[in-house]
């Protein structure tokens, strides 16, 4: 069951009018006096779009720059703390929690897939192989 006050007519127009001039969501939040998940929900249902504030790091658009480097585990694995860090605190609303959610599961797939590219398995295989013929050159002088 809703909890804020229902959208009205008037407040769907000036949601529209605000999506269509590419305001960001959170301007639109403080505009129509709704909640960001409300706002967000709304313009799910009424197929529109919005302007996504953008992070440094990140992009939202379909346009994103790859990175000429990757990044290391062990970056990952600190925006992966970081985000783990931020959901311990109180008073987050919804749209933080999904953030931070979906920074967590992109952290745990890019290191899953770093670890496919760099092929840490096949890397240990061939030093144990190396180590072998090491031992055996070493032994046999």
């Amino acid at each position: 069951m809703p909890k804020g006050k229902p959208w009205n007519r008037k407040d769907e127009k000036q949601l529209i009018d605000l999506a269509r001039a590419k305001y960001p969501l959170p301007d639109i939040a403080k505009k129509l006096g709704k909640s960001k998940e409300a706002v967000r929900q709304k313009i799910l249902r009424l197929g529109l779009e919005v302007e996504q504030p953008r992070a440094s790091t990140c992009s939202t658009t379909s346009s994103v720059k790859l990175p000429e480097e990757l990044f290391s585990v062990e970056d990952a694995l600190k925006m992966l703390a970081g985000a783990l860090k931020k959901a311990c605190e109180l008073g987050l609303d919804k749209t933080d929690i999904y953030r931070l959610q979906v920074t967590g599961n992109l952290a745990r797939t890019y290191i899953d897939g770093f670890a496919k590219f760099v092929d840490y398995a096949g890397i240990e295989r061939h030093l144990q192989e190396l180590d072998k013929k090491l031992e055996l050159l070493t032994n046999a002088k």
